[in-house]
């Protein structure tokens, strides 16, 4: 592990060429563009860094010039090459500030978790993550969603994001999120870049859910895993940040009175955790007026 880590941006931005050249050279053998997003596309790229396994692995042994070149203009030409997918999603800027940067994965506990505290199982909370697909479409950015089959134990027919619970095999909450949706709906991670994440969600059945919000190439076709998934439909995101297109539902759970967030999308019911992710969403982009 690097000594010190920076985005690629940070780095980019922080320590030019004119820059770079200054630093002095113990300063520069830790420099590094590793985020902690460790996951491969299929380009056998790096998600978080764009660097190949074989620059990973080499990193330590390289030269600083041979780093200030990767830094320099490898990386950025990588980085290039593929923002054209963000680029396609409208105020794509915008929602990128709203989020926290893929570099700071969010630690806290849920925001509703307090809410819940009498609800939850004993013990720790379980792990999970889910893919919130942002579509760029000519008509508007929509928004991925799922429905889940109806055999299944839990939160069958529900709408929901694809993802579940870290697996201790994966690298990280992006490579968790990446894999529920290859498994789920056969997304590749090539076909997905991520930007950021919301804040943690607490659930009823004990999970402290990450969202991770990443762009989806418009051009994925989905193939739903029978067992897991029924239906895969776009939702536009401008329904889903409208504050009278989402409400709030009494409902009695375990005796007690609580209200959960629903909207009425024809032919779905978007309603608990996913549509309280959604207003995570609108929140953070009202905070940034």
């Amino acid at each position: 592990m690097p000594a010190q880590c920076f985005s690629r941006q940070e780095a980019f931005s922080r320590y030019p060429p004119q820059v770079s050249d200054d630093m002095n050279t113990a300063f520069r053998a830790v420099l590094s563009p590793c985020i902690g997003v460790c996951t491969l596309d299929d380009a056998g790229l790096c998600q978080g860094c764009l660097r190949t396994t074989s620059e990973i692995a080499r990193w330590s042994q390289m030269n600083d010039d041979e780093r200030l070149r990767l830094m320099e203009s490898v990386l950025p030409a990588r980085e290039r090459a593929r923002a054209p997918l963000v680029e396609l999603l409208r105020d794509g800027v915008r929602l990128q500030r709203a989020l926290h940067p893929l570099g700071a994965v969010p630690r806290t506990p849920g925001w509703n978790q307090e809410e819940l505290i009498d609800l939850l199982p004993p013990g720790p909370l379980a792990e999970a993550a889910v893919l919130a697909g942002l579509v760029p479409r000519e008509s508007g950015t929509q928004v991925l969603l799922t429905r889940r089959t109806d055999g299944l134990r839990h939160h069958a027919g529900q709408v929901s994001f694809p993802g579940g619970r870290i697996e201790p095999t994966d690298a990280d909450v992006v490579a968790a999120a990446l894999r529920e949706s290859r498994e789920e709906i056969a997304l590749q991670a090539s076909q997905a870049v991520p930007l950021g994440f919301l804040d943690p969600f607490t659930t009823i059945s004990g999970f402290r859910v990450v969202p991770v919000v990443a762009v989806i190439d418009p051009a994925f076709v989905p193939a739903p895993e029978p067992g897991e998934v029924a239906d895969v439909f776009e939702v536009p995101l401008d329904y889903l940040l409208a504050p009278d297109n989402l409400r709030r539902v009494e409902v009695d759970y375990r005796g007690r009175r609580r209200a959960v967030l629903e909207y009425d999308w024809p032919g779905q019911r978007i309603w608990g955790a996913t549509a309280a992710i959604l207003f995570n969403l609108r929140q953070r982009l009202e905070q940034l007026a």
